[in-house]
């Protein structure tokens, strides 16, 4: 249980820095998108690669190649769900959830809260932490695809165009999101 044997901890030390080695590699070689903090399917790609890491380090029945074969395809799945959503508009809905306003000029939107499970304190909180002092001075805050809430006061909202893609939230198109619309 304390202890099996020597070549045990010896694979582990030099399976360890070589599988660690790989993973930095190959993730400096994908690009910055492939841990950023976007979406639920980008946090499910970051937990397998922690888990195929795990396994590799761990489980004498993984080789080296094995471990190292999987991370590649992990990052090279992910690459390709992110290229695909970058090109098609409709992949991304599939891939990744919507923006949700909770709040628009000051008023709550209780059945987008419900529907998101967002309570009004959570929504005061996000308020309060952007410097507002009162909800009617703000435009909306949305429940972001990542799961944060944005804050756009209503001094700075402008003509809205940040909030394009946030339906229900009085942002005016842009021409790429008109493009998007069927019938358009």
């Amino acid at each position: 249980m304390w202890f099996d044997t020597w070549s045990d901890l010896l694979r582990i030390l030099l399976v360890g820095v070589s599988a660690y080695a790989a993973l930095v590699l190959v993730l400096r070689v994908s690009g910055k998108r492939t841990l950023a903090k976007l979406n639920a399917f980008d946090l499910v790609v970051t937990v397998a690669l922690g888990s195929t890491l795990a396994t590799v380090l761990l489980s004498s029945d993984v080789s080296w190649s094995e471990g190292a074969s999987a991370l590649v395809l992990l990052v090279a799945l992910q690459y390709v769900v992110a290229r695909l959503t970058v090109r098609l508009p409709w992949a991304r809905s599939v891939v990744t959830a919507r923006p949700t306003p909770v709040l628009v000029d000051g008023d709550f939107r209780p059945d987008a809260m419900r529907a998101q499970r967002v309570a009004e304190s959570e929504v005061r909180q996000a308020v309060r932490a952007s410097g507002q002092g009162a909800l009617t001075d703000v435009a909306a805050v949305v429940l972001e695809s990542d799961g944060t809430l944005s804050v756009v006061p209503a001094s700075a909202a402008g003509d809205r165009t940040a909030l394009a893609d946030v339906p229900d939230a009085g942002g005016q198109p842009t021409w790429d999101d008109r493009r998007d619309r069927p019938g358009a």
